[in-house]
Parts: structure tokens; sequence; C-alpha cells
């Protein structure tokens, strides 16, 4: 079964309690991604990890210098 038709099915048993229906298939997937992002990051950090968009770069830079 695909989302939009379990979607559908939700949409029906909510109606048939007096509930508001769900939110559309894929309308906050946008925020999980962001929040897993941000979780991802603030990981790191507490482990002492570089973190964000320069930690290739920075993982780089600490190899090249223990190799040096």
């Amino acid at each position: 079964m695909d989302a939009i038709r379990q979607h559908m099915i939700d949409s029906w048993r909510a109606a048939r309690h007096g509930e508001p229906p769900p939110p559309l298939p894929g309308r906050y997937d946008g925020a999980v991604i962001r929040e897993a992002r941000d979780r991802r990051r603030f990981d790191a950090v507490m482990a002492g990890r570089p973190a964000g968009r320069r930690r290739r770069a920075a993982l780089r830079e600490r190899f090249t210098r223990e190799g040096a």
C-alpha cells in the first residue's frame, strides 16, 4: 500500500470518529531532515568531533598534519 492510499484510509477513519484528518504525506519531510541533521551535528560536538559543513575539511587537515 502506498502513502496516498494509507492517507485515504486514515482520513476516512478520522472522519468516522469525528477527529481531524492526518497531515498529507510528505508535508513534514523537510523538518524531519533538518532535525536529523541538527541531531548529528549535536552528537558530533558532544563527542568532540568536528561538525557541520567543514567536517570533511577539518578531518583532512587533521590527518595531513599527523602524517607530516
